[in-house]
């Protein structure tokens, strides 16, 4: 029998429904720290890290309804819980989590952490201080100081600035508030409802929606925002966006802001960035790359190609916690003109940043940044690069684009699968998948209706995918082009593709597709009583229903009736 403890509850755990051994005590103070040292041992035996990850599902998917009956979520506890309690806890949140390290997680622009990453993530989230001054963090200072510096010769950007800031879609809004500035400095003073002439950013239509919530965010406004049309590869065509100035300028409205984009959410494609420098040029306008997710090709020699003509941006956005494979969230803004980052967003607070300080103050970045606290992000980068070396973090830029060729290569010659471009700029390859159910004698037959099908397998897939756990891989419509669902793979650096696990996912996608052929069979059979029961069985994405003969009335119709004839001889 349970025991009551001093808050009148019981003794014994509720797992999941089932009363397991009493509660042992709560540990003491001193020992509470032993959870860190079972926490590896924990997250390795549920496949979050080292070479155990793959041998596990890549999600056990749950509805959340039904999620919230396995794990008690509420925060109604009163009393301490014991150490085996609080594990059992952790190993039922990881049970029903997803497995981003796992070979077969395409889903994001993310994936898998490199270990060195994770090293420094974890010593930041132990060492528990802000990037705001040098005297709560003077290492993570100077390692800031260094990255930001050694981004900054990469990109060519010269004797220029940066932060680590919370994501991409803030790297970018940092980037808006300094065109803006730049533009009209009395702007931090008199905000943007006096301004004589209203404000207008220009993007392109396939990029990034972080743009259309900061000209919100900032107060310029989704009617000063312009989208600028793409080619057919996903880039923003440059003659579209000097007509698109013209007309701004004609409306009587002043154009500040260009966002170009190298590597695209969906696509991965890259603008031209040498023609679009020359129309911001031509109309002195700031002109911004969101590098976010293609960014990374700059430790490549063989892809940096691709980044020809950023260095000619004032500012720009990279996340090495995509492609590259850094723990979440690591962000860098770069921009061109020193001094601007802090003399637009600085508030000389004097509580923190008192000016009579016994070290140098220049070193106190904080007030550069939007935020007070701001964590220790550059760390994670940094040890990276410091293990790992450039040749090191080059070849895995390099394995993650052979695969993704091997990717596209193998569909190409694959029955049933159809690139949505023909080639890719990035490691994102875009395709459907057309199960031999579905297949046509030409194309004059994929009618509209034929491609609504498609969509909607497309969908159809990617749910028993995740209800088996065996693979995610995202799907995606470009409403804009007229396209609907297809598949988005994504390849990243970690952890390390194969052409093997490039071939898994294809060989995945073309079974699941192939079980969803709908199929109707008409048989019967007899239980022990003799009792006659008839099956008519629609096989549709997994769906089977049995009528016994007391009921087939209901669902008779005369093609049925005609179907049943054969077995007339049985009644």
């Amino acid at each position: 029998m349970a025991t009551d403890n001093r808050n009148g509850e019981s003794n014994q755990l509720q797992i999941n429904g089932h009363t397991s051994a009493p509660k042992p005590s709560p540990l003491s103070a001193e020992d509470e720290w032993t959870i860190l040292e079972r926490v590896f041992r924990v997250l390795a035996e549920e496949g979050y890290v080292g070479p155990g990850t793959h041998q596990k599902p890549v999600v056990t998917f749950v509805y959340p309804e039904d999620l919230k009956k396995l794990i008690h979520f509420p925060m109604d506890e009163k009393t301490p819980n014991s150490a085996v309690m609080v594990e059992q806890i952790v190993r039922q949140v990881l049970q029903y989590s997803v497995r981003t390290g796992h070979n077969h997680f395409h889903n994001q622009l993310f994936a898998g952490v490199d270990p060195y990453g994770l090293t420094g993530s974890w010593i930041t989230e132990a060492l528990n201080t802000s990037q705001y001054t040098f005297e709560v963090g003077p290492t993570f200072t100077l390692i800031e100081d260094a990255v930001i510096d050694k981004c900054l010769r990469m990109f060519g950007f010269g004797e220029g600035d940066g932060i680590l800031c919370p994501g991409g879609s803030m790297s970018n809004m940092y980037a808006m508030v300094a065109a803006r500035y730049r533009t009209v400095p009395d702007v931090k003073r008199t905000g943007v409802c006096n301004l004589p002439e209203p404000l207008v950013v220009f993007t392109s239509e396939d990029a990034h929606y972080s743009i259309t919530k900061g000209v919100h965010w900032l107060g310029i406004g989704l009617n000063n925002l312009v989208k600028v049309k793409t080619d057919h590869r996903g880039c923003m065509i440059p003659e579209e966006l000097d007509l698109a100035i013209q007309t701004v300028l004609a409306s009587g409205r002043k154009p500040f802001f260009v966002n170009a984009t190298a590597g695209t959410t969906v696509l991965g494609a890259f603008d031209d960035f040498n023609r679009i420098a020359d129309v911001c040029e031509r109309y002195s306008i700031w002109l911004h790359v969101d590098a976010c997710l293609g960014g990374t090709a700059i430790l490549s020699r063989r892809h940096k190609h691709l980044l020809s003509g950023i260095n000619r941006a004032q500012s720009l956005a990279w996340n090495p916690h995509k492609t590259l494979g850094a723990p979440l969230q690591c962000s860098i803004f770069l921009i061109k003109e020193r001094g601007l980052l802090h003399e637009c967003n600085a508030a000389k607070a004097d509580y923190l940043f008192q000016q009579d300080k016994f070290y140098d103050i220049s070193y106190d970045t904080g007030d550069k940044s939007v935020q007070c606290g701001r964590k220790v992000d550059a760390f994670k980068f940094w040890l990276m690069y410091k293990a790992r070396g450039s040749d090191g973090l080059e070849a895995l830029v390099d394995n993650a684009f052979a695969c993704a060729h091997s990717l596209h290569e193998q569909l190409l010659k694959r029955t049933g699968f159809r690139l949505v471009l023909e080639e890719f700029q990035y490691t994102n390859i875009s395709f459907w998948y057309v199960p031999s159910w579905m297949r046509v004698a030409g194309k004059e037959h994929e009618t509209s209706d034929w491609w609504q099908r498609l969509y909607s397998v497309t969908a159809d897939i990617k749910e028993q995918l995740v209800k088996r756990g065996t693979v995610l891989v995202g799907y995606v419509p470009l409403l804009h082009k007229g396209i609907g669902n297809f598949f988005r793979m994504v390849v990243t650096c970690h952890p390390r593709p194969t052409p093997e696990t490039m071939q898994y996912i294809i060989d995945e996608i073309e079974r699941v597709g192939e079980d969803l052929m709908p199929r109707k069979e008409f048989g019967f059979c007899c239980n022990l009583r003799s009792k006659l029961v008839y099956h008519v069985c629609t096989v549709d994405s997994g769906t089977n229903v049995s009528f016994g003969v007391g009921v087939i009335w209901l669902c008779v119709t005369e093609k049925l009736l005609t179907k049943l004839k054969k077995f007339s001889s049985i009644f």
